[in-house]
């Protein structure tokens, strides 16, 4: 018999010895996805306080900033984050980065005005990018792969509820503490993680060596901060012929040739080129940037809209969202099932680009006078139309690339709608401050206004809208819905070129091994970071979570021809792999229902494939030779996943991969107890 086909055969997994698991497990995990909440929870709480972070600290025309800041440094540093946590290990670059997030929230929240907030933004965007890829890093040195679907989930699940708590405690942080405790909320939550991470986390040192693309990160971090710097002050601060815009874009053009001749040497490029050759990548790439631009843009000046047309409150202005947070979740959540059920994808953006078009138009219907039910409808509408978009462009990203490429190409999609993301506040802020002016000037011209109030103050503190007569005061608030909701309609052609570029895409037969993108890499505004065969790992582990341990053992009996029932297979192949296991612990140990073990066993034993020893079950040679039978039809079944990646070249990492997850499949040690290790009869051992 191929002794590779054995189900002892393949290599451990890596980390598989070292794997915790049970209580000692919970601990260190439920640091990590705090620390994920940290790093996901900023990207959505400030925008609710922002109304009032500008009247206290003025410069209304830097609002989008504060948001920008924390994006695009966090967005720069993810790659770096990835690579020198592998070269140099996890544990203490996540501590690093958890103290680098918190000295930037204690900064933040001490900040007096607003580019020293702007500022220390940008230092806890550093750290927050840390945060998010390292921790989920972390848990493939935890975790076996047979489990990481499990905990995959709950970090999923921290994204889509970072979503709605965002909001939320950002208003009621601004409402009855004050806006500062935004970022000091940070400062206990983060010191816990530390002493649990310091404490309880112990990883096992495997060193991999980089050449990690320091200049290519920095240029590109470069070039995106020029152009949102173009964005942001062309035609305010800045006159958009002035010497000064015109100087940042030729500067922005010299650092993205520079850029490209970078990534031409690079041995591991951030942004590897010849993505750029597959049209999907590149289509996908741009609809991307248009998705993280309208979604982060509505997201942080709705906010505005509500406290100051509206007057609602910081922290109802949080519930007013979230029929947008909801639409995005529903719309995600069951375009990826009908993806994996059908494996038919390209409706999706197509149907989603112009749902988002039709939300930002009704977006820009709302006035002063718009109800809340009317308000919610249109924001339902918006988040359904970025849901159906953002589960599927990943997805076709994964579908279109080599299997050498899948890593930094999942990653390079999330960039790119990442730097969408600051692109838009930054866009969405500069609109919004022109028109703001224009209208204000035309609805305060002949108007007296009470001592100290004038069109600039309004518009550098809202609060003072308060101050005015009741006629003024609605020719005010009339001018502020009008800029805000201007930039709704602006923003509807830059939508209309993305549904273009998605009736363009090719729709190719997708491989089963992608069909299950995570949350992680859909709802998150920064990428995370992963290898190629972190990638495929972590779909194949969630594959086989998803269809449930019956139906695979169901299909690989059907495979190797054997006439067993799946729990059999299942037991069979851990007796297999652990020369003997005790049904009776197996079931305390809860893995299966004990009327299936007790089932399982006595098919076992009954076929003649298995025998009792004690009170464990030990196989024959039947049941060895089966047992290798099986072995062999579940790593086929699990290459035959990968598609065309599993052909003649493909890279020995990716046989070695699907050897490992083949083990793993077999259960832990944890997983088959036995009270005392029988002793072996000669007939029994593997052929």
């Amino acid at each position: 018999m191929a002794t590779q086909h054995a189900p002892d055969a393949a290599p451990s997994a890596p980390g598989a010895g070292d794997a915790l698991s049970g209580r000692a497990l919970w601990l260190p995990m439920g640091a990590l996805l705090l620390g994920m909440l940290l790093a996901a929870l900023d990207q959505t709480i400030v925008a609710t306080a922002l109304p009032t972070i500008v009247s206290e600290l003025g410069g209304l025309n830097h609002l989008s900033w504060v948001v920008t800041a924390y994006l695009l440094a966090a967005t720069a540093a993810t790659p770096l984050w990835g690579k020198l946590g592998d070269q140099y290990g996890r544990k203490r670059l996540f501590q690093s980065a958890i103290a680098l997030f918190l000295a930037g929230s204690a900064l933040c929240g001490v900040a007096q005005d607003m580019p020293q907030l702007i500022g220390f933004r940008a230092v806890q965007g550093l750290g927050g990018g840390g945060l998010m890829t390292l921790s989920m890093a972390i848990v493939g040195d935890m975790v076996p792969p047979r489990e990481r679907g499990r905990y995959q989930g709950l970090f999923g699940a921290v994204f889509g509820m970072s979503s709605v708590l965002g909001p939320l405690l950002g208003g009621f942080f601004t409402e009855h503490l004050d806006w500062r405790w935004v970022f000091y909320i940070n400062l206990p939550l983060g010191a816990v993680a530390l002493l649990v991470v310091a404490t309880v986390l112990h990883l096992p040192a495997r060193p991999h060596r980089h050449r990690i693309d320091y200049l290519g990160t920095f240029l590109i971090a470069c070039v995106a901060t020029c152009l949102v710097l173009i964005a942001s002050l062309g035609g305010t601060s800045w006159p958009w012929l002035s010497v000064q815009t015109g100087g940042l874009a030729a500067l922005a053009a010299v650092l993205l040739v520079w850029f490209v001749a970078v990534e031409r040497r690079a041995v591991e490029p951030v942004v590897p080129l010849k993505l750029f050759r597959i049209r999907t990548f590149t289509l996908c790439s741009v609809i991307g940037f248009v998705v993280g631009f309208a979604m982060f843009g509505a997201m942080t000046y709705l906010p505005t809209f509500l406290q100051v047309v509206h007057a609602v409150t910081p922290t109802l202005s949080g519930v007013h969202m979230l029929p947008m947070v909801a639409g995005m979740l529903v719309s995600s959540t069951l375009s990826g099932q009908l993806v994996s059920r059908t494996g038919r994808w390209k409706v999706f953006p197509v149907l989603g680009t112009a749902v988002t078009g039709l939300g930002l138009v009704l977006l820009h219907r709302m006035d002063e006078h718009s109800s809340t039910a009317e308000m919610s409808a249109y924001f339902t509408v918006f988040g359904l139309g970025l849901g159906l978009v953002m589960q599927v462009l990943v997805l076709a990203v994964q579908n279109a690339v080599d299997y050498a490429d899948l890593g930094v190409a999942t990653s390079g999609a999330s960039f790119f709608r990442s730097i969408g993301a600051s692109f838009g506040v930054a866009v969405f802020g500069t609109v919004f401050t022109g028109r703001l002016g224009d209208y204000l000037g035309a609805a305060l011209r002949g108007r007296e206004l009470p001592e100290g109030v004038s069109a600039t103050s309004l518009q550098h503190d809202p609060r003072a809208v308060g101050t005015l007569p009741p006629d003024t005061r609605e020719a005010v608030l009339r001018a502020y819905s009008s800029a805000i909701t201007d930039v709704f309609l602006y923003a509807a052609p830059v939508v209309l070129i993305a549904f273009i570029l998605a009736c363009l895409l090719k729709e190719e037969p997708l491989r089963r091994s992608v069909l299950s993108p995570d949350e992680s890499e859909t709802l998150a505004a920064n990428p995370v970071e992963r290898s190629s065969a972190d990638e495929v790992r972590r779909a194949l582990s969630l594959l086989s979570t998803r269809q449930g341990r019956r139906d695979l053992y169901a299909r690989i009996a059907a495979r190797a021809g054997v006439d067993l029932r799946p729990a059999a297979c299942w037991m069979l192949l851990r007796v297999a792999r652990h020369g003997a296991v005790e049904p009776a612990l197996l079931a305390d140990h809860g893995v299966v229902p004990r009327p299936v073990i007790a089932d399982a066993a006595r098919q076992l034993e009954e076929r003649g494939l298995a025998v009792r020893e004690g009170l464990a079950l030990v196989l024959t040679a039947a049941g060895s030779g089966t047992a290798a039978r099986l072995a062999r039809a579940r790593e086929d079944s699990l290459a035959e996943l990968l598609g065309d990646w599993w052909s003649a070249d493909r890279p020995q990492e990716l046989t070695e991969l699907v050897r490992e997850l083949n083990a793993e499949l077999g259960g832990a040690e944890s997983e088959c107890p036995r009270a005392e290790p029988p002793v072996r009869n000669p007939r029994t051992r593997m052929a």
